[in-house]
């Protein structure tokens, strides 16, 4: 870096006049262990030029020769900022590296004769130590010596980062404010002088008005804006109008323009009264907001609730709705009807003081859960009727869904089933009683046959099958007799598994691995239930006197499966005593094994002596094992 020196009478550059700190630096520096050497070796025009540059309140800069050497005046000195006083008498290059590049250029097109201008120039300079996005504006000019030969560069420099900035930020805003006013629906802006009576408007305030932007930006009578205004609103905009002015209050009205092709809009007009204290006429500024889809899915709306509203109240069942989290906020008219209760009284949670005490806490939990989970809900509980009565009903509710696959609300019913539950009750005792008879009729002939076993001892041994089958007959009747829910047995009294299992069970004992059934398990009636008694009742009954089953170590396997309109069962037999082939002759169970397949199930049956066991097939009509299903179809 240059260094100062004593000073010499012939080294000044300046003007007397002139003074400042730049001046004294100048003078001060030892030009002499710079490139360009001391000031008496520097052309005229560059002494000139820095006498007018330190008088100048511009900033300006001055690079000499090809390397810049640089010298400037005091309002330079906010620009180069830290790198004052030390960039004094340096290269331009050395002292500005992160815009060298930029600078090159600029010295190289300024010696070759050219003038160049930047407007809002965008560097990145460091400042503070850090990068700093400015800009700013430029002119550089060549200065030439006598010879007409570029000695340097005059630059004139302002900066005008702050201005840029807050114009970037005003178009920012801008571009937010029309985003916001597209987001939002909102059409154009207008404001309504209130002394003269003129609306200025946007342009997309005027041209859903049907108007010129020029003369909505200029001012237009608002009469003019009121022929748009479908004839059957203007009065309602004129009165909403007067109000606001007369209250000095706002304005909030929805009415409905006509377009050029005759076709109808919606819009709301909002706006708010502004009275001028410092002089000029009172205003009232405001925006329209085009809401024609909001009306049209308001009109769909309001024409679907009335729809469902009356479709509910036609409604034999009571109909009920909650908010998501539960909160009941509609009853249809049977409800009410039923209930006896004033409209609204029950909103809310009230609904659960309508149960009989002893539900009460049943119904809540369920309640609860179906709305934690958002599984159905479903439950019997006993309702109280207008007359005081407790009578049953059964309660449904479903959860809609939105398309994310939240609950956005529950619809529900109650339906009275009391007369259906008292007939369900007094079914169950007749069946009871008719059960009970049944099996009284069982016992009778189990008791016929062992008094004719004592008489003839020979039949004793067809005697104890006969009892057999005859138990089996009694457990298939207790199986898929009706229950109710005190009688009902464990597990599924209409299954072909569970059936199965039944009978196996005083075969098999609790031994694991004695038993399996695999595969599809069927529905069967009580048709289908007693020739199905009697065929695993045989086979389990051989199985255990002659098959797998008179040995530890024998199993019984039966895979059942489902194919089309067929259902194949087949009973597998292993760990046995060895099997030579089909026993002589027919037997009774035999005979009845194939008449309970084939008369009563309408199948085949295909037995196989393999050596590893007995293995039976049976091929039945799905349709057999529950006819109640073919007549639902």
């Amino acid at each position: 870096m240059p260094t100062t020196r004593p000073l010499k009478a012939s080294d000044k550059v300046s003007n007397p006049i002139v003074s400042g700190e730049l001046a004294g630096l100048i003078e001060a520096l030892d030009w002499s262990s710079t490139s360009i050497g001391p000031i008496a070796s520097w052309p005229a025009v560059v002494r000139m030029t820095i006498r007018i540059m330190l008088a100048s309140a511009m900033p300006m800069c001055l690079l000499i020769g090809r390397k810049g050497v640089m010298i400037y005046n005091d309002a330079y000195r906010d620009i180069a900022g830290g790198r004052h006083p030390d960039c004094l008498g340096t290269s331009v290059f050395d002292s500005w590296p992160e815009v060298a590049e930029f600078n090159h250029v600029v010295m190289e097109r300024v010696f070759s004769g050219e003038t160049l201008t930047f407007e809002d120039q965008e560097l990145v300079l460091l400042r503070n130590g850090r990068p700093e996005r400015v800009w700013l504006e430029l002119d550089y000019s060549p200065l030439l010596d006598d010879d007409g030969e570029a000695v340097g560069a005059l630059a004139l420099l302002s900066e005008t980062t702050k201005r840029v900035r807050a114009e970037r930020a005003l178009a920012r805003s801008e571009e937010r404010l029309s985003l916001a006013l597209e987001a939002s629906g909102i059409v154009g802006t207008w404001e309504l002088d209130v002394t003269s009576r003129l609306v200025t408007a946007d342009a997309r305030f005027a041209e859903m008005f049907g108007v010129e932007v020029a003369d909505a930006e200029q001012g237009i009578s608002d009469d003019t804006f009121l022929r748009r205004v479908h004839p059957a609103d203007r009065d309602l905009v004129l009165r909403k109008t007067e109000e606001a002015i007369a209250t000095r209050g706002g304005l909030r009205t929805e009415y409905r323009l006509i377009d050029g092709d005759g076709g109808i809009r919606w819009v709301l007009a909002t706006g708010r009264f502004f009275g001028n204290a410092l002089g000029g006429n009172p205003r009232l500024p405001g925006v329209v907001i085009d809401i024609t889809e909001r009306k049209a899915v308001e009109a769909a709306l309001a024409a679907s609730e009335a729809g469902f509203r009356t479709l509910a109240d036609t409604m034999p069942q009571m109909v009920w709705s909650t908010r998501p989290d539960g909160h009941h906020d509609y009853y249809n008219a049977r409800w009410y009807e039923f209930t006896g209760v004033p409209q609204g009284s029950t909103d809310g949670e009230a609904w659960n003081g309508m149960f009989h005490p002893d539900d009460q806490d049943r119904a809540w939990e369920l309640w609860r859960h179906s709305l934690a989970t958002g599984e159905p809900y479903q439950i019997e509980y006993r309702l109280r009727h207008a007359s005081g009565e407790y009578r049953w009903t059964l309660g449904r509710a479903l959860p809609i869904r939105n398309e994310a696959g939240e609950i956005i609300r529950w619809f529900g019913t109650c339906t009275d089933i009391h007369e259906t539950k008292l007939v369900a009750e007094e079914r169950e005792v007749v069946a009871h009683e008719l059960s009970h008879r049944i099996k009284n009729i069982f016992s009778v002939l189990n008791g016929i046959i062992s008094l004719s076993a004592r008489s003839y001892p020979d039949i004793k041994p067809l005697a104890d099958e006969l009892r057999q089958r005859i138990s089996a007959m009694g457990k298939a009747h207790d199986f898929v007799r009706p229950h109710s829910q005190a009688s009902r047995p464990q597990g599924n009294q209409s299954s072909l598994r569970a059936l199965v299992e039944l009978l196996l069970a005083p075969h098999v004992g609790e031994v694991p691995g004695r038993f399996a059934f695999n595969g599809d398990d069927a529905t069967i009636d009580d048709g289908a239930a007693t020739p199905l008694a009697l065929l695993f009742h045989e086979l389990a009954t051989n199985a255990a006197k002659y098959g797998a089953l008179a040995e530890a170590d024998g199993r019984v396997v039966i895979d059942a499966a489902r194919a089309g309109d067929q259902f194949h069962i087949v009973w597998r037999e292993t760990g046995g005593a060895p099997v030579s082939g089909p026993p002589p002759g027919e037997g009774f169970g035999s005979r009845l094994i194939t008449l309970s397949v084939q008369g009563q199930l309408g199948g085949r049956l295909e037995r196989r002596w393999l050596r590893d066991g007995l293995e039976v097939e049976i091929v039945v009509p799905a349709c057999q094992l529950d006819r109640s299903t073919t007549l639902r179809r």
